[in-house]
This record gives C-alpha cells, sequence and structure tokens, in this order.
C-alpha cells in the first residue's frame, strides 16, 4: 500500500486542566500542544498529537521547538515522497538528532493513516491482541497529605488499577508511609521525575517497606551508571522513564542493570515503532513494560491505548479516562474507565472521531503545509 500525503495542517491548541497538576519540576494548569493531520489524496486524515510541554522540564523539546522542527524539518520530509510503511519514517528522519516528540507527532499521524487505509484498528496494525486494557492514575503532589489521601480513595473508588504517586525530597517516605497505612493493600507506586541523587540511596531504601510496585526514574534524566548503583541496594524495582529514550537506551539499561521495569511513553521515544521495538526488547529479556503519560488530550491517549494492547505491557499504565483531566477532550466517544479497564475501540485507525468543533474551540493558530507548496 502506498500512502500520498497530500498536505499536513499543524494546530497550536491549548486547554485547560480540571485541576493542576502538579510534580516535582513544576506545576501544570493549562496543556499547550501541536495537533498533527495529515490527509492523503483520497481527503482520508490521520491525527497525532505532540506531547513536549511549554517549557523544557521534562524534557529539552517544547511546543516551540516542535513546531520549528515539524514546520522546517519533518513536515517537508514526510512529504518528499510517498510512503509504504509508517516504520519507514524512522528512517527518513534518522538524519534529524533527537527531537522524538516531535518525530512522534508526525508518525503517530501517519501510523493512523495507515490503519484506516487498510481498515483495522490501529492497536491491530501494530500487531496488539488484547481487547481491554489495564489502567492506573498518577496523582499530583497535593497541599496537604489529607488532601492525596482524599484524591486516592475516589480514584480507588473508581477501580483504577494502580495508584501513582508523585514524590520530592521533603514530600517522599512520611507521605508514602501515610498513604500505605490508609491504603494497605492497593498497588502502589512513587515517581520522583528525577528528584533525587545517588547520595539520596538510604532514603530510597527507605520505601522498601511499603511494597511499592516500583519507583520511577529516581536519579538524573540522563542517567544509566547510577541507576545500575542504585538498584542493588533496593528491594524495590526501579522502573526508568527520562532516561530510556532509544532502543539502544534500553537495551544499555537491561545490560546494565540499571532498571527491571521500562516506562514506555512514546513521544519520548521517537514513535510508535520505536516503542515497539522496546517493547518486544523487554519481552525476550523478561522485563514488564507500562505505558506512561503526558498529559495527552484525546489524540494522544488513543494512541496509548493501542500500544498498550501488545502482550508485554503488563503492569497498568497512567491512560486514565479523558474526565480525569478535561471538561471536554477532542474526541468523541471521550475515554471511559469502568473497573479500572478501557475497552479498546475496534473502528479502523485509533478507533475515535476527532471533534473537529471541540479543536476549533481550543486552537490558538494553525498552519497548512501542502506537498508543492506552503501556506
Amino acid at each position: 500500500m502506498t500512502i500520498d500525503i497530500e498536505y499536513v495542517i499543524l494546530r497550536h491548541l491549548q486547554m485547560k486542566l480540571k485541576a493542576p497538576f502538579t510534580t516535582s519540576f513544576g506545576t501544570f494548569q493549562r496543556k499547550e500542544f501541536i495537533l498533527v493531520e495529515v490527509v492523503d489524496r483520497d481527503g482520508v486524515s490521520g491525527w497525532g498529537e505532540s506531547v513536549a510541554f511549554a517549557a523544557p522540564w521534562y524534557s529539552e523539546e517544547t511546543v516551540k521547538t516542535n513546531w520549528h522542527m515539524l514546520e522546517d524539518f519533518l513536515v517537508p520530509l514526510a512529504l518528499a515522497e510517498p510512503i509504504h510503511h509508517p516504520e519507514e519514517l524512522a528512517k527518513r528522519f534518522s538524519a534529524i538528532r533527537q527531537n522524538n516528540m516531535a518525530k512522534a507527532a508526525i508518525e503517530g499521524a501517519v501510523w493512523d493513516l495507515y490503519a484506516k487505509r487498510l481498515g483495522v484498528p490501529l492497536c491491530q496494525a501494530l500487531g496488539g491482541t488484547k481487547k481491554d486494557i489495564e489502567v492506573g492514575v498518577s496523582i499530583g503532589i497535593q497541599p496537604t497529605v489529607a488532601d492525596l489521601l482524599q484524591v486516592i480513595e475516589r480514584y480507588v473508588a473508581q477501580g483504577y488499577r494502580r495508584i501513582k504517586v508523585k514524590i520530592k525530597p521533603g514530600w517522599d517516605v512520611d507521605v508514602i508511609r501515610d498513604v500505605r497505612r490508609a491504603f494497605p493493600d492497593v498497588p502502589l507506586m512513587a515517581d520522583a521525575n528525577s528528584a533525587y541523587t545517588l547520595a539520596d540511596a538510604d532514603r530510597l531504601k527507605a520505601l522498601d517497606e511499603f511494597g511499592l510496585l516500583m519507583i520511577e526514574q529516581p536519579l538524573a534524566a540522563d542517567d544509566l551508571l547510577d541507576h545500575a548503583r542504585l538498584q542493588p541496594l533496593l528491594h524495590t524495582p526501579i522502573c526508568l522513564d527520562e532516561s530510556i529514550r532509544s532502543y539502544d537506551d534500553a537495551r544499555k539499561a537491561l545490560d546494565l542493570g540499571s532498571c527491571r521495569i521500562i516506562n514506555i511513553k512514546i513521544g519520548r521515544v521517537g514513535g510508535l515503532w520505536e516503542a515497539k521495538r522496546i517493547h518486544d526488547l523487554c519481552a525476550e529479556r523478561g522485563v514488564p513494560v507500562w505505558c506512561g503519560g503526558m498529559l495527552e488530550a484525546g489524540v494522544g491517549r488513543a494512541h496509548n491505548i493501542a500500544i498498550t494492547t501488545l502482550e508485554n505491557f503488563a503492569l497498568p499504565g497512567d491512560t486514565a479516562a479523558s474526565s480525569h483531566y478535561w471538561e471536554r477532550d477532542i474526541i468523541t466517544p471521550e475515554v471511559e474507565v469502568q473497573g479500572g479497564l478501557i475497552r479498546v475501540p475496534d473502528a479502523p485507525g485509533i478507533g475515535y472521531d476527532v471533534d473537529r468543533r471541540q479543536v476549533e474551540r481550543y486552537t490558538q493558530f494553525a498552519k497548512v503545509f501542502h506537498r508543492t507548496a506552503t501556506a
């Protein structure tokens, strides 16, 4: 099959979160992001979403740098010649270093279009088999422990299969102790977002007593070696997030013993194809993976659902319901969670319709790029 992209539309959207979301590196009240639409000669659209934030807190990429990379490099490369399979884009984009979130945004749109042209759900095009996926929820740092316990209670009552609590120095051991005392049987994990150093090993080891599923990314975002030194000191598995940007990063982490679990984020690793490669590697090594979240709107959330249908996504991911974050999402139907499960859609492509009315409502500006001209 040949995909001839006739034009690409980049839209800069801004959506207000239902409640502020706080991590060790900042507080988010609004999410700015780029929505990518690729349209073929028959007028069929594929959709992708950039997960970069407005400021370089999580990684060096931002909404503005993604727009620059897409406009000046990646969109022209995608339009340069027909595409036979989305995996070709990885090679086509290989001359562009890093900028994984920008690459993933347009690659995701092409995957959606590809699956629609095949007439199959995106999950099937990726090789996924699950009909339902287990999901957990990520809870930001709250004003007080009492507030945190109240939020957790609400999501436990809704059936979420795992609770993730953000931690940082000064909001860690005592907080997790209070959470575990209140919820002794809930699958629980802590996410540090690189807030610690190897000098904090004793403090991180103190978390062992709480029976956590994992501690996510305790040390530096670009580190593998210190994590390899820390993991043998802990009973709790380390899960790497920011440190894994590619298949090779995952291979090195596993070879070094830097972690026992890997969080796969499509944007962080450069797209669905690289995410699938990392999944397959971890499956061969017997290392479970799960799908992390980046406060995605509906299109990004739909891609997360699709990749999570692969068999070695063995732990509940961060793909909570649309209503967890937004008053009104940009897809219909919105993503819903029932009993801690999301039913995987079976319509072609991402399986959800993009609500163009809501997209227009949230769009700050847009630009169209044609195969032979830019407008």
